[in-house]
């Protein structure tokens, strides 16, 4: 990193300049996001903001909602088909996307011949609860740790 960063800055250049990490989704392997964890290099623990870019054609996660943990999605170039609940909705440039602990189930794809680049940002609770319904599954993150069930393994008590 070069020496442009001070105190809790980051700037253009040093992002620019950053390697992006490569995620593909545990549970979709069509969800392939290339990331730039900006929050971490300023040593934020209690926030996750992240620049992130999805290529044509793919998508940014499984559907799913947390139980616990606010995030949102800030469009800033390309275009992108949000999915939220049972409505699909076309976004692009400026465009924000807001989801509360709980909400509807969402994901964001990317039809379009351009990459779509967004800021990404979300609580980092010590617990959380993320429901994936189009593969019934959940997933539990207590400190670091998770656990992934079918929903056919939960039981009431």
């Amino acid at each position: 990193m070069s020496q442009n960063v001070v105190f809790h800055l980051l700037k253009a250049n040093d992002i620019k300049a950053m390697q992006e990490t490569v995620k593909v989704h545990g549970l979709n392997p069509q969800a392939l996001r290339h990331t730039k964890s900006l929050s971490d290099l300023l040593g934020m623990t209690h926030l996750g903001v992240h620049l992130v870019r999805v290529e044509s054609g793919k998508e940014t996660t499984e559907f799913h909602f947390h139980h616990q943990e606010e995030e949102f999605m800030y469009i800033i170039s390309g275009r992108g088909m949000a999915e939220i609940g049972d409505e699909q909705v076309e976004v692009g440039p400026g465009d924000f996307l807001g989801f509360s602990a709980p909400s509807l189930p969402h994901t964001l794809k990317n039809p379009f011949d351009e990459d779509l680049v967004y800021l990404m940002g979300g609580e980092r609770r010590s617990f959380d609860i993320c429901d994936y319904p189009r593969v019934k599954k959940r997933l539990f993150r207590i400190e670091g740790k998770r656990q992934l069930v079918n929903w056919t393994d939960l039981h009431e008590f």
